[in-house]
């Protein structure tokens, strides 16, 4: 049963580096066992930058969290961003031996599968391929062909790209630290997943999650991811603005910002006064709450410029009817979704994670900041696809036997169908690192 599994999230990202531990409970709801966090030092704009620095943030997190949940961790579930994240959409099709034959889930994978094989650019691999809508005999806009009756098997599909340098400094900073890659899971896919529910998924939302280095973007519709985005730009470049603005140390900036920061300058009382310790020897500096929002303003509304131009060149820019979902550690400052629908247009709210967590020993997981982690977690037991759910309930269907019960959680969280395959991609870089030591 699914709440016999216990699941790991390992979220490496730009401030820290976060690890949570989870498992389903007898409602289907995820009742976090443990947390654990660190500063991350070794990580910039989310591409690991410092090896040890990073293996060291990361055996500190586990250690926490395996102290907190009690459970040995040796398997996790990790998340990839940076500027060096690609999409692009692809076209393929297959012709099956007879169109009186239903379409099977082995035509699916077929069709799929052949997705790995098209060209990437030098020094990229595929991290994700998700079909976006079927055609069946020249019959467009069909969601899941099972079934169906046809010779003739059409998909475009969204398919994700990442550097295969940045995808080997995970997999050497996991396996230095004694843990293995289950599944490498791109960031704001597994944001989507903690803080959307099914009628926005369904209706179309663009779920934009503002991390310390990078700004990530989930565009779904009809269910279906649709389009996928990073911005190089994140809450760290305003904690930067502050510093230079105000002539402050960077601990003080980040204090500054997150407990007096305003999206809205016209929010900010012009009169109020914050005094900040000065140097050595030096008289308290005074700082106007005013001046202070001006400076997070100029740049916040550069970050929702470039989402709602990311927005629009996807082309579901009209579509989306449930607007725009807000998260992540920058969500967080004030007046941010009011900003947000004044400049996008579009209906605003900030994303919690909390859509599927049941009762959790760690309350604190239920802040924006996780949102990234917790859907980590929730990827272990869910594909990134939900047809993909679906496929393996009607394959357990069809051989008359119920899905493993005892089976660790081994699925490819975005391509399930193709686990094989990853695992020897990853067998060939490990070889790769393994034969040359200085990694990537």
């Amino acid at each position: 049963m699914q709440n016999d599994k216990i699941v790991v999230g390992l979220d490496i990202g730009t401030t820290k580096i976060c690890v949570i531990v989870g498992r389903k409970n007898e409602y289907g709801k995820l009742e976090i066992l443990g947390m654990g966090k660190s500063v991350s030092d070794g990580v910039m704009r989310g591409v690991v930058v410092n090896i040890d620095k990073t293996i060291s943030a990361i055996q500190l997190a586990i250690k926490e969290a395996e102290e907190q949940s009690g459970i040995d961790i040796r398997v996790v579930n990790v998340g990839i961003a940076g500027q060096h994240i690609k999409s692009s959409k692809h076209h393929g099709s297959i012709i099956r031996q007879s169109s009186q034959e239903e379409i099977s889930i082995d035509d699916i994978k077929r069709l799929t599968n052949d997705m790995y094989k098209i060209v990437t650019a030098p020094g990229s691999e595929i991290l994700h391929v998700v079909p976006q809508d079927f055609i069946v005999d020249y019959e467009e806009d069909i969601k899941d062909p099972v079934g169906m009756l046809g010779s003739r098997l059409e998909a475009d599909f969204h398919i994700i790209t990442a550097q295969t340098a940045a995808m080997g400094n995970i997999y050497k900073c996991v396996k230095r630290a004694g843990l293995e890659v289950e599944n490498l899971i791109l960031e704001p896919i597994a944001s989507s997943m903690a803080v959307l529910d099914e009628e926005e998924k369904e209706a179309g939302v663009a779920l934009i999650d503002i991390g310390g280095g990078t700004t990530d973007i989930a565009i779904i519709h009809e269910g279906i991811i649709r389009h996928t985005a990073v911005i190089p730009l994140g809450g760290n470049i305003i904690t930067a603005d502050i510093k230079d603005g105000c002539q402050v140390l960077n601990n003080q900036a980040e204090l500054l910002k997150t407990k007096f920061g305003k999206a809205l300058a016209e929010m900010a009382n012009p009169n109020e006064i914050i005094s900040i310790p000065g140097l050595r020897n030096r008289a308290p500096k005074e700082i106007s709450i005013r001046n202070l929002a001006n400076i997070i303003e100029a740049r916040i509304k550069e970050i929702i410029e470039l989402v709602h131009s990311e927005i629009i060149s996807s082309g579901y820019g009209k579509k989306l009817a449930a607007g725009i979902v807000i998260t992540g550690g920058g969500s967080q400052l004030q007046h941010l979704q009011q900003l947000c629908e004044y400049m996008t247009g579009m209906d605003a709210r900030i994303g919690y994670p909390n859509e599927h967590l049941g009762k959790s020993k760690v309350e604190s997981v239920k802040s924006p900041m996780y949102a990234t982690s917790v859907g980590l977690v929730l990827a272990g037991f869910t594909a990134i696809d939900e047809r993909e759910n679906k496929y393996a309930e009607k394959l357990a269907l069809s051989k008359n036997e119920s899905i493993p019960e005892e089976e660790p959680v081994k699925k490819n969280a975005g391509t399930a169908f193709f686990n094989d395959l990853t695992k020897k991609m990853r067998g060939i870089i490990m070889d790769d690192y393994d034969d040359n030591k200085t990694g990537y």
